[in-house]
């Protein structure tokens, strides 16, 4: 888990790197070819009209509820996360909830990540598109968004590698509307989606990795769904930029430099 001490930033996207939900990654590792037979078309249609509801959208904007779950002595946490974005290059994540509330900029040049409580912000460039964001954030902070999948310009590529994909049935119990609920099944993962009916858009992803020792269940929750409305550039940038205090983004586990010993009667030199 992401330190807190030293960067703080985006507390909301610090899962494990198992914890994403791609699975295209899954064919590079040797596994099985999809059997036809346990793909149910059915299920084909329904994540390829949610998919290009998605991708054919200008701007967007919905609230994710996340759950994960943890061995720790607060349970499973819940964070209340309203994302907006502007495909390709802009998009803004606030994070409520249990934890330390963040904040999160990308204008398609650089990205920024604040923490009101310590008024702290770690500012970096950015390529050009929120498809290659998403990478440069992990790689050079280990920053994950759980709804990362609905974000990127091609939300399908995640089912290329199903082993199995079928149809459970309707259900009016999520999200107060009538949703097609499917199950579906990869490499070390096991998904259950219940997408809108009518809309075609999430509104409930509940996830296991099954390779994880624990076996530890994933969810997000779905709601207030806005697509093509109009969004002012300046949802897209922070002042607390300028005005909070910098620090550098780093990976999670990183741990800075210890203070150089200092002769009897100085004080430590301050560390850069």
């Amino acid at each position: 888990m992401r330190r807190s001490t030293r960067i703080a930033p985006c507390a909301l996207m610090v899962l494990l790197a198992a914890a994403q939900f791609d699975l295209a990654g899954a064919q590079d590792s040797g596994t099985r070819k999809p059997d036809p037979a346990n793909i149910d078309p059915k299920v084909t249609a329904i994540l390829r009209a949610g998919c290009d509801k998605l991708s054919g959208a200008q701007t967007m904007a919905f609230t994710a509820v996340d759950t994960y779950e943890r061995a720790a002595r607060n349970g499973q946490p819940l964070y209340y996360t309203r994302v907006t974005l502007q495909p390709p290059d802009k998009l803004r994540v606030v994070k409520l909830g249990d934890g330390v509330p963040d904040e999160f900029y990308y204008d398609g040049k650089i990205m920024a990540a604040y923490v009101p409580s310590a008024d702290l912000v770690a500012v970096a460039n950015a390529p050009a598109t929120i498809d290659q964001m998403l990478d440069a954030a992990w790689d050079i902070a280990g920053i994950y968004f759980p709804f990362a999948d609905v974000m990127v310009s091609n939300p399908c590529t995640v089912f290329d590698n199903l082993t199995s994909a079928f149809y459970v049935g309707q259900s009016v119990v999520v999200g107060s509307t009538r949703t097609d609920m499917v199950a579906l099944t990869a490499e070390g993962v096991q998904a259950e989606l219940w997408i809108d009916a009518t809309d075609h858009l999430p509104r409930m992803v509940r996830v296991t990795y099954t390779n994880e020792p624990a076996h530890a269940h994933y969810q997000t929750e779905y709601s207030d769904w806005q697509l093509g409305a109009s969004v002012d550039a300046a949802t897209f940038r922070s002042d607390k930029v300028a005005t909070a205090k910098h620090v550098e983004f780093s990976p999670p586990g990183a741990i800075p430099p210890p203070a150089a010993s200092a002769p009897a009667g100085q004080a430590p030199a301050k560390q850069p």
